[in-house]
């Protein structure tokens, strides 16, 4: 795991709750956005930690280097009360979450968890936030996400709940006793269905329709 963050104090709060959790090794810490891209390329981790507003190159710039070398990468997101346009913009670049730095230590490992094994994760925090956000530049006439929920079927809607919850294919799988190639299909379908590009965004579908049934 990289972590990138300009604030010294964050990264060392980090790095000691990831360092009591089997297998979140970090290996590298950058504290700008040129050394955290360059450290990527280097490591080339499973999971980066990227703050969104950092010296020399944001994090949303340094996110879009990252996923050019290595498609792959899972970036979280971590943000702070009154980075909005920077969430939504960090959205359409593809994180694979968003976590709030005054979040509970446990949303940070259920992250990570998420993100590590394939899934998208939002604390409920940021889910609220993104959805006021999409909420307010949404036309009065567009439906809100519960009616275009409503779409999908009973199975699908059980698929979306655990997506939303930040459960990757295999989890999902082990939950609903489906095989990995059919919760793959299912979400396909729902994406198609809710008319949203990735699994952040039927996420964020999820937490605004109120479906999702874990934390």
């Amino acid at each position: 795991m990289l972590l990138a963050d300009d604030e010294a104090m964050i990264r060392s709060g980090i790095r000691a709750i990831l360092a009591r959790q089997p297998g979140m090794d970090v290996v590298a810490e950058a504290a700008d956005g040129p050394a955290a891209v360059e450290l990527a390329r280097l490591h080339r981790p499973d999971v980066v930690l990227l703050d969104i507003q950092m010296p020399r190159l944001d994090g949303l710039a340094a996110a879009t280097r990252m996923y050019r070398d290595r498609p792959g990468t899972a970036v979280i997101m971590l943000t702070t009360f009154g980075e909005d346009d920077f969430i939504t913009r960090a959205l359409h670049e593809g994180a694979s979450g968003f976590l709030l730095k005054a979040d509970d230590p446990r949303e940070l490992l259920n992250g990570v968890r998420a993100v590590a094994a394939g899934g998208a994760y939002l604390s409920p925090k940021v889910a609220a936030r993104v959805i006021g956000v999409l909420r307010a530049g949404r036309p009065p006439h567009e439906p809100p996400s519960r009616h275009v929920v409503e779409k999908l079927t009973k199975r699908e809607h059980d698929v979306l709940a655990l997506l939303g919850a930040g459960l990757s294919n295999a989890e999902i799988g082990a939950e609903l006793f489906l095989v990995e190639g059919t919760v793959k299909a299912h979400v396909s379908a729902i994406l198609s269905k809710l008319g949203v590009r990735n699994r952040v965004e039927a996420a964020i579908a999820a937490h605004e329709a109120g479906v999702v049934e874990r934390p």
